[in-house]
C-alpha cells in the first residue's frame, strides 16, 4: 500500500500498523486527516498510588489483545471532542508504531474503540511532515458491523423506520 514520494511516504485511507513493543503486526488503522490526534484502543486503565498509568492495548475478545500491561509515567490528559460534539477526557501517551514501513514515535490518546471499525485512528499530527495521504489507495481493511435486516426494514415501511431510528435521535444511534 505504501510508497515513497518526495521523501514522504504515501499512505492510503486505511493502512496496517505494527506495534513493536507488543510484537503485534498488521493492526487495521484508519487514516483521518480531519482528526487532530491519533487514538488507540486501550482497556483496563488504572492509576496506582505512585501515579503510574497502567493499561492494556486493545481488550479481551480483540485478536490484537495480549493481556500485557503497559505503564506510562509521562502521560497527560486532554479533552477530545467527537464529530458528534461529545467531549471525552482521555489519557495521552507516547509510543512507537510502524506505519508505511517507517518507525514513528507518536502521541496517542487511549480510548475504548470497541465500537469502532478500526482499533487505531491515525490523525494529522502523526502524519505531518512524514506522510502523504492518497485516498484512492487503500481499501477498507475492516467492515462495519452489519445490522441485519436494516434494508428490508426500511423498504417495508420507511415512515415507521424513520420514527424508530430518527424521530428522537437525529444521529440514528442504536444500542446493539
Amino acid at each position: 500500500m505504501s510508497e515513497k514520494s518526495n521523501s514522504l511516504i504515501t499512505v492510503g485511507r486505511t493502512e496496517r500498523i505494527d506495534i513493536p513493543v507488543e510484537g503485534i503486526k498488521n493492526v487495521p488503522a484508519k487514516i483521518d486527516t480531519g482528526a487532530d490526534s491519533s487514538s488507540i484502543w486501550a482497556s483496563e486503565l488504572s492509576i496506582d498510588d505512585d501515579n503510574v498509568l497502567s493499561f492494556c492495548l486493545f481488550a479481551k475478545g480483540s485478536p490484537y489483545y495480549t493481556g500485557k500491561r503497559h505503564e506510562a509515567r509521562g502521560y497527560t490528559a486532554i479533552g477530545v471532542r467527537s464529530a458528534h460534539g461529545t467531549l471525552q477526557v482521555r489519557y495521552k501517551i507516547q509510543m512507537v508504531v510502524r506505519l508505511g514501513g517507517r518507525r514513528v514515535r507518536a502521541t496517542f490518546t487511549l480510548s475504548d474503540r470497541s465500537q469502532n471499525t478500526y482499533p487505531v485512528l491515525i490523525g494529522c499530527r502523526l502524519l505531518s511532515k512524514k506522510f502523504l495521504v492518497d485516498v484512492s489507495k487503500g481499501s477498507r481493511l475492516a467492515t462495519n458491523k452489519p445490522i441485519h435486516g436494516l434494508r428490508e426494514e426500511l423498504n417495508q415501511d420507511p415512515k415507521a423506520f424513520f420514527e424508530k431510528y430518527h424521530s428522537n435521535n437525529h444521529r440514528g444511534d442504536v444500542d446493539l
